[in-house]
């Protein structure tokens, strides 16, 4: 069983509850026996799997695999071709590893609607919306990445796994993938 969950803002990526306060996956009624594949950290939302079948997680996380994450990312100021390039060409250095080599694009509309609760406001400083994939997913990599060539995060978004994409599927809410876009996400089709 291969499942696609939106994840919403402010919702721990992980079954357990550490403090009351916290929301969880175990409060969308997932099926038992299931999993995530990978994490978005609380802060992030978009695209989360989850599976009861194990042998899937080195299939879609190790970077050998080289299986496409894309994400989009809501950034405090206005990216130039030299930001641009070091998000793409693999030179930047975080936490002591050079990050793989990605697609960086700027979008020309937001892709997205507000948030609730909306992201910090600043009125003299623009923000930007990029899509970034990535084929590795270390530790809070998207907001390093964008960190490093001056332009911090406000909001993240997965928006596709593979050629899966989260489409319409609203907040909140999960569905089991057919074998369709079981395959889209695996790179089998």
């Amino acid at each position: 069983m291969l499942i696609a969950f939106h994840k919403p803002f402010d919702v721990l990526s992980q079954f357990t509850r550490e403090l009351p306060e916290h929301r969880t996956l175990a409060d969308f009624s997932f099926p038992k026996e299931v999993y995530p594949i990978g994490r978005l950290d609380r802060d992030s939302e978009g695209l989360l799997l989850l599976s009861d079948e194990k042998s899937l997680v080195d299939r879609l996380l190790h970077p050998r695999h080289e299986h496409p994450r894309t994400y989009w990312v809501q950034v405090e100021g206005t990216p130039n071709e030299k930001s641009l390039q070091a998000l793409q060409n693999g030179s930047l250095v975080i936490q002591g590893h050079r990050v793989a080599k990605a697609q960086a694009e700027v979008f020309s509309t937001e892709p997205l609607p507000a948030r609730e609760p909306p992201i910090r406001y600043r009125a003299a400083i623009p923000t930007t919306w990029l899509a970034l994939t990535l084929i590795e997913g270390k530790n809070r990599q998207v907001r390093r990445m964008t960190a490093a060539v001056g332009l911090p995060t406000l909001r993240l978004v997965r928006a596709s796994i593979g050629r899966f994409s989260l489409g319409d599927l609203p907040s909140g809410t999960w569905k089991e993938l057919d074998a369709e876009e079981r395959d889209l996400v695996l790179g089998s089709a």
